[in-house]
């Protein structure tokens, strides 16, 4: 329970000139992480103090970057590993009043889409045709090639929303969805660039996965569009890059969730957001 007495008393201390009192009193707000917020919002809303309020929203923000990172950092201990929970929580860290019922109700109504569709008999070619005949053609998914590094195009919100998405953001969402659809694809990490892969199998029943394990590749990104190998040893020829044999071969989840926050961090960088970029990779270090 907490203490409304003493949280208003220490609201009240916020503007004092002292900065010792301010850092004070900010630490001991943040001891009482999100049950202060709604106090700290109605003082700011009951203020016309510029100072006061600027340090009502720092104490907000940093509260709500605790928690994130305690949620984060939960589900990297946890057993699930589900990339949907993943994007929320990152999403969350710029968006806090994300509507997670909404964005999970948005989800199960593609997923259910899908399994209308879906038929056990199908081959593995059918399977993603029936995928990605929901996800592009019905819902109209696709890449978003303008203002590509944006970092709002890695938030899952704005990707339901907008029906467009970067690499990663848009192959973790058809990921999401072929793991509840039970197929085995797997996320592919290349460089500048983002991919899946159709295994013969899932991943629990393979003793090794080399390339002989791989059907197809599919490009989320550019409306499920299926290549072979050969098309991305050309696609590394072409950037220059030297072939790694990681660059053929599934990913896990941690990776594809690293990826979304490198992407961000890349995004806020460009747009001289330092102060983001620094908070975004103390998230990526609650990854290791």
């Amino acid at each position: 329970m907490k203490d409304t007495s003493r949280i208003s008393a220490l609201i009240n201390l916020l503007d004092d000139p002292d900065e010792l009192i301010f850092t004070q009193v900010s630490q001991e707000l943040l001891s009482f992480g999100e049950h202060v917020v709604k106090d700290l919002e109605f003082a700011w809303e009951n203020s016309f103090d510029e100072i006061l309020q600027l340090r009502i929203e720092q104490i907000i923000h940093q509260i709500q970057f605790q928690q994130v990172k305690k949620r984060l950092t939960e589900w990297k201990n946890g057993d699930t590993h589900s990339l949907l929970e993943a994007a929320i929580i990152l999403t969350q860290y710029q968006y806090s009043e994300l509507d997670e019922k909404e964005i999970h109700r948005t989800v199960e109504n593609l997923y259910q889409q899908c399994w209308l569709e879906m038929n056990s008999d199908y081959t593995a070619l059918e399977k993603a045709g029936v995928l990605n005949k929901v996800f592009f053609e019905i819902n109209g998914f696709d890449g978003n090639r303008k203002d590509y590094n944006a970092p709002r195009k890695s938030y899952i919100n704005n990707l339901l929303q907008s029906k467009k998405g970067n690499p990663i953001s848009i192959s973790m969402l058809y990921l999401e969805l072929a793991e509840r659809l039970k197929l085995p694809i797997y996320g592919v990490n290349l460089p500048e660039h983002f991919v899946v892969a159709y295994l013969v199998l899932p991943l629990k029943y393979l003793d090794t996965v080399d390339e002989e394990c791989i059907l197809f590749y599919v490009d989320p990104f550019n409306k499920g569009a299926l290549f072979q190998r050969n098309d991305i040893e050309k696609y590394l020829t072409k950037l220059k890059i030297e072939k790694q044999e990681k660059f053929f071969m599934p990913c896990e989840k941690m990776t594809v969730v690293n990826r979304m926050i490198n992407n961000l961090i890349y995004g806020y960088h460009n747009n001289g957001k330092n102060d983001k970029v620094e908070e975004l990779k103390i998230l990526k270090n609650c990854l290791k």
